[in-house]
């Protein structure tokens, strides 16, 4: 039997636009690729496979789907379309140290009572007895009451989260879960954000739903020390709009939570790019 031939995409039919648009965002992403020394063979694996998966799962006719459909949709062939399909769900399992650290981050810097006056989040004890204030025992069991207070703040310390103060309390390093350490935990959010915000882009450039937020300021021509200020100024207004958004999602979240008809997510992201004007 001679084995089946999927014809690529005419040249005509895909936009020049989006294919310059693609080469520039997956030359950062390559390169991550050969500095972890993932192979060409490994991603095409690995891209083959989602593709199957994202076709199963959102291009199918009255809920139905075809290998044969399926090979024509994505160029996989018809015996390997059946074979990830039979591999279907897959799974994306998160570092839980990267679920509930964010979960108990977001209380810390957005929980009334685990901020100070300005807002900041407030150095915290390790205990503290009942109705006696805040603690860092007690921001632990806000969000688990299964997760020993100790083992949380040994890795936390181990990944750089939080660290102690004079006075033997416990504070937040930085006003996000931003692990110094920690490769799982980054991989995580490195993989969280980057697919939401190409989703927004994705779905501003398809233009069926409503666009969503996603917007940049960019100049070249600057010196180093433009570059500095710029980097300062963004970090701060862009931690204050993160922050006023995170305490307003907690508040909603405990009104919506009473609802029981919570089935929407958001995520805001802010970051900020430096690098040589030839490397635009």
């Amino acid at each position: 039997m001679r084995a089946q031939k999927t014809e690529a995409a005419p040249l005509g039919s895909v936009s020049p636009a989006l294919v310059v648009a693609l080469r520039r965002l997956l030359r950062p992403l390559v390169r991550l690729l050969l500095c972890q020394q993932i192979t060409f063979p490994f991603f095409k694996s690995l891209l083959k496979a989602v593709y199957v998966e994202v076709a199963t799962q959102r291009f199918t006719i009255e809920g139905r789907q075809t290998d044969s459909r399926l090979s024509l949709l994505t160029g996989v062939h018809r015996k390997e379309c059946r074979r990830l399909r039979q591999e279907l769900p897959f799974e994306d399992p998160a570092p839980r140290s990267a679920t509930l650290g964010a979960q108990l981050v977001a209380r810390w810097t957005g929980a009334p009572e685990f901020l100070d006056d300005d807002g900041r989040p407030l150095p915290l004890p390790r205990t503290s007895k009942r109705g006696s204030g805040p603690s860092f025992e007690r921001l632990v069991a806000s969000g688990s009451k299964d997760i020993r207070p100790r083992s949380v703040l040994d890795e936390w310390l181990r990944l750089g989260v939080v660290y102690f103060d004079a006075a033997e309390r416990v504070c937040l390093r930085v006003e996000a879960f931003v692990p110094e350490k920690g490769f799982d935990e980054k991989a995580f959010y490195f993989g969280r954000n980057l697919r939401d915000h190409i989703a927004a882009a994705a779905n501003n450039l398809e233009g069926v739903q409503a666009p969503m937020l996603e917007r940049s300021v960019y100049y070249d021509g600057l010196t180093d020390d433009s570059v500095r200020e710029l980097e300062e100024l963004s970090e701060k207004v862009g931690m204050e709009a993160l922050q006023a958004v995170n305490q307003r999602a907690i508040a909603l979240k405990q009104r919506d939570s009473r609802s029981g008809e919570g089935a929407h997510r958001i995520t805001l992201g802010i970051y900020f790019f430096r690098g040589p004007v030839d490397d635009a």
